[in-house]
């Protein structure tokens, strides 16, 4: 197996401030973004401010808290491979 860097990029601590900072300016600009657009809702609540990106983050964080509960079931045991 590959031995990993000992100085990779992702692992220091200000590369991974500097990540979090480009991902919190990222999200809140397509939020404001969301105060300039005009949208043609099909239903009432789609005229909401920031629905679409509540609803992407609502749809996002279901799917994980789903693949980890079918991963509890799907999971193989440990000494599988063992036998």
């Amino acid at each position: 197996m590959k031995q990993k860097k000992e100085f990779d990029w992702f692992d220091r601590p200000e590369s991974k401030r500097k990540l979090w900072i480009w991902l919190y300016a990222f999200c809140g600009l397509l939020v404001a973004i969301d105060l300039f657009t005009h949208r043609h809702a099909y239903f009432g609540f789609g005229h909401y401010f920031a629905f679409y990106a509540l609803l992407g983050f609502v749809s996002c964080a279901v799917l994980i808290l789903f693949s980890k509960l079918v991963g509890l079931f799907l999971k193989a045991k440990e000494d599988y491979y063992d036998k």
